[in-house]
């Protein structure tokens, strides 16, 4: 599998680009602010053709730029229905103090992406000839998700997880934003998160990779004492 990932933007939020060796086209996973130069190096290093924009949920940090390279590259814009409004008003989804950053640098709306699609959460979303699962993981937003793709590279690796601020490296997205919700998060943890397989590699949206097994031994966020609270 070919993975390139990089954080940019005042909130260093991952931008990722996925790709089957031997194959020229790509998918692009959470472009936030300032990553529109980074995935084009790395479309034009490697010759991709991208062939959509996956948003794990609406945070300007994860979407900022997404509008800017679907148009270049005439690709959809995947996102939950329930975040769409977040693309075109990104400071409805912030802290006052996220709020005015934004306001600093784009005002108050942003352009919509000329094609945003919804997720088909009932069957896989089949892109540039990967088969991509999408779990509705409300809880740091109304509308992120977990973004899932097979994968057979490794022995104790099967599939990659893309997984925005649901789950990070230790810890769990944050509630108190608008959208955000501490029982709806509690739920997906229990329901969705812990569902995951122990050879999922986590790709989330700030700071290093981890795997689910090493996640349901060591979070915090992923034990009993917490999600019984």
């Amino acid at each position: 599998m070919f993975l390139a990932s990089f954080a940019t933007g005042y909130w260093q939020a991952n931008c990722y680009v996925v790709a089957l060796p031997g194959v020229d086209q790509c998918v692009i996973v959470d472009p936030g602010q300032d990553s529109a130069a980074g995935v084009r190096s790395v479309i034009a290093e490697n010759r991709f053709e991208p062939r959509a924009i996956l948003l794990t949920h609406g945070h300007y940090d994860h979407v900022a730029d997404a509008a800017q390279l679907a148009d270049d590259y005439n690709v959809a814009v995947y996102i939950h229905p329930a975040d769409r409004h977040l693309l075109s008003n990104p400071t409805a989804g912030l802290s006052s103090d996220g709020a005015a950053v934004v306001r600093k640098v784009i005002g108050e709306n942003m352009a919509l992406p000329a094609r945003v699609e919804p997720y088909p959460l009932d069957r896989l979303l089949n892109l540039a000839r990967l088969d991509f699962a999408v779990s509705h993981a409300p809880g740091h937003t109304a509308g992120s998700v977990l973004i899932s793709l097979g994968f057979s590279g490794h022995r104790s690796i099967r599939s990659l997880v893309f997984t925005g601020d649901v789950v990070f490296a230790g810890s769990v997205g944050r509630t108190d934003l608008p959208g955000g919700n501490a029982e709806v998060m509690r739920r997906t943890l229990s329901e969705v998160v812990l569902g995951l397989p122990d050879t999922a590699a986590l790709l989330p949206g700030h700071g290093e990779q981890t795997t689910m097994a090493v996640e349901r031994a060591e979070n915090p966020y992923l034990q009993p004492s917490f999600l019984r609270n």
